[in-house]
């Protein structure tokens, strides 16, 4: 569904009243196109050790970088190692470095802020300073406009060299509707692909509810990336997941997840097809909303079977049988009413919270095989069910982020194929909010 007030923002008359009244501006953001360069501008440096990945990441992308601010200058990203602060003191250089430099970002800009996780910390004042760095991250993207992101990524000691895929996927036009956001990266196998265009060339993803929506636009943009995608989704979608199947030259898998039979069915099509699969994508789930003393026991059920029992029943077969190769992906499709909660959704927003306990719990088990676990929580997204919400309450979606607008299923999938990339082994038990930097939740 078209959103009007944008479109009315984005003419003189309408831009003007909205400057005059104080009402929210949304940009029109940059999102991602084939052959589209990582910045639009060059980036500005500024800090310590950590900065040398960055350079080289720059330096691959064929990006220019600066070590000197000029006002003459707009820059496409501001990026500040943060990882030496080990004192409050220390956090004056946050101020020092961004107090002239923010106001030069240009619109749909990047800016990043580096450090360490705070309980790597060798000292109790260090993690004081390296916890700092939450708030300010935050802060900051309240400030931003333009459709600006800033976002804050705390580096394991040792895994230095696991950034380049996530700082060329925050840095990107891809991270378009993500904002506000902590990412650690830590450990883990990595590979680098032979071109970033195509990280996913030769690698087998399976996609649930791939028949329309935000699983549609995941299986298109993993196929976009290389992977030859498996698009499962229930018997009466049947036609639909053809179509989309066919589009991106794909699979289809049609079966009901939460069946008895289901994950074994779903292990014996991939191992006796496809010798195994490298990345898997929970995207299935519904909402039967209610609240919850009017809320029947078989709306309960549903819910919470599709969204998160029938994900890890799929788990543990694809990992007790080995059906799950080594350096594999599973990315979980949370929601942010389970980390904010939502009135009517107990249902849904407990599966969710779910999804995230099971990230969180599954991390260190799946890192020894090796291979990676985690989850994207969006927002408000543009799909045919937000579509259908009384105008209140959609607009008020839209509008309660800091970019002042909904996202698009594209947004979620551009995550996700981050996440899935053979690159991102650093990135494990993560969980991605791709919400605009929304106000509910923290």
């Amino acid at each position: 569904m078209a959103d009007r007030y944008q479109q009315l923002i984005e003419t003189p008359p309408g831009r003007f009243v909205s400057k005059q009244f104080g009402l929210p501006q949304p940009q029109r953001l940059r999102r991602y196109e084939p052959g589209q360069p990582l910045l639009e501008g060059p980036a500005l440096l500024g800090g310590g050790t950590l900065l040398a990945p960055v350079r080289d990441t720059l330096k691959a992308a064929r990006e220019e970088a600066h070590d000197t601010f000029s006002e003459d200058l707009r820059y496409a990203a501001l990026i500040f190692d943060a990882s030496d602060l080990s004192s409050t003191e220390d956090l004056r250089r946050l101020y020092d470095f961004f107090h002239p430099t923010i106001r030069q970002v240009r619109p749909s800009g990047r800016v990043l802020v580096l450090g360490r996780p705070p309980e790597s910390c060798a000292s109790p004042r260090a993690h004081t300073a390296q916890r700092a760095l939450e708030g300010f991250t935050r802060s900051v993207g309240k400030e931003l406009r333009r459709g600006a992101t800033i976002q804050l990524v705390y580096v394991e000691p040792g895994a230095e060299q696991n950034m380049e895929s996530t700082l060329r996927f925050l840095l990107s036009s891809k991270s378009a509707y993500v904002d506000g956001q902590v990412v650690r990266i830590g450990p883990g196998e990595i590979e680098t692909p032979a071109d970033w265009e195509k990280p996913l060339d030769g690698k087998l993803a399976l996609v649930t509810g791939a028949s329309r929506g935000i699983g549609e636009s995941i299986a298109e943009t993993l196929a976009r990336d290389g992977a030859q995608v498996v698009c499962l989704d229930v018997p009466q979608q049947g036609e639909a997941l053809t179509e989309v199947a066919n589009r991106i030259g794909g699979e289809t898998l049609q079966t009901d997840i939460t069946a008895d039979g289901a994950p074994a069915a779903i292990v014996d099509h991939l191992r006796e097809r496809h010798g195994g699969v490298d990345v898997v994508v929970h995207n299935a789930g519904v909402t039967r909303d209610k609240t919850l003393g009017r809320m029947d026991e078989d709306q309960w059920d549903m819910v919470l079977g599709i969204n998160i029992t029938a994900q890890e029943r799929i788990n543990d077969a694809l990992l007790d049988g080995d059906t799950l190769r080594a350096n594999g992906r599973i990315v979980s499709v949370s929601s942010q009413s389970g980390i904010a909660g939502n009135a009517g959704q107990t249902n849904y927003a407990t599966s969710k919270a779910a999804v995230i306990g099971m990230v969180e719990s599954m991390a260190p088990v799946v890192a020894s095989r090796p291979a990676t676990i985690n989850a994207v929580a969006p927002g408000f997204i543009e799909t045919q069910m937000t579509a259908a919400m009384p105008t209140f309450t959609r607009e008020a979606g839209r509008r309660l982020n800091s970019m002042s607008q909904g996202g698009l299923p594209i947004d979620v999938a551009e995550t996700i194929a981050w996440l899935a990339s053979p690159a991102s082994g650093g990135v494990n038990g993560n969980v991605v909010r791709v919400c605009g930097q929304s106000i509910l939740g923290a």
